[in-house]
């Protein structure tokens, strides 16, 4: 499959060294405290913040910090492959753990002790990102909700396309990128050899 016509397009019409395109709408969900949509080009992604509000299991109250909870989930109808996914699976629990502990770094949770924060993030549409858009959509429903935040956050997802001649060269510059996902920017590298 080619990833760039002859005319020298992407499958999304973009150029080679174009970036896809960016929307941000809050306050999409009425009920919610905040909320967003982030679009990037074709992956559409909504947020959910509800809170801070009182703990609801006394258990896991925090007395000196608020308690940020998060769920991530992908729409069934999101990608071309409309299997049926359980709702707790590995994926889905690891995305949401990066992303809990992404906005647990930013928000500011000792101004906001034993009570609770519910962060829902589900992605309606993959075309790629999709994990820079979530954390980009849950920031911005954050500060649409009112929470006490350091900063608000950017999250980038590039791709370098590097030319290698040998297989050690490209052994040389393979970079894990999930590690450093819990960074606020990351890259992820994509090495392509000729």
């Amino acid at each position: 499959m080619d990833f760039v016509s002859p005319e020298g397009l992407r499958l999304d019409g973009r150029r080679p060294m174009e970036m896809r395109q960016l929307r941000a709408q809050i306050g999409a969900v009425a009920k919610a405290d905040g909320s967003a949509v982030f679009e990037m080009g074709n992956t559409k992604v909504i947020a959910a913040v509800y809170g801070p509000r009182e703990v609801q299991n006394r258990s896991q109250q925090i007395n000196d910090q608020a308690l940020v909870r998060c769920e991530y989930s992908m729409a069934n109808f999101s990608t071309g492959d409309r299997m049926r996914k359980p709702k707790g699976d590995r994926r889905s629990t690891e995305i949401s753990l990066v992303i809990r502990q992404t906005m647990e770094a930013c928000i500011l949770t000792h101004l906001m002790p034993r009570s609770q924060i519910d962060i829902y993030v589900q992605v309606l549409q993959a075309d790629g990102g999709t994990r820079s858009a979530c954390v980009n959509a849950a920031t911005l429903a954050l500060a649409d909700a009112g929470c006490a935040i350091l900063s608000l956050l950017v999250v980038l997802d590039t791709s370098i396309a590097l030319l290698c001649s040998t297989v050690q060269e490209v052994q040389m510059l393979q970079l894990e990128f999930y590690p450093s996902w819990t960074k606020l920017l990351f890259f992820r590298w994509m090495l392509s050899c000729q």
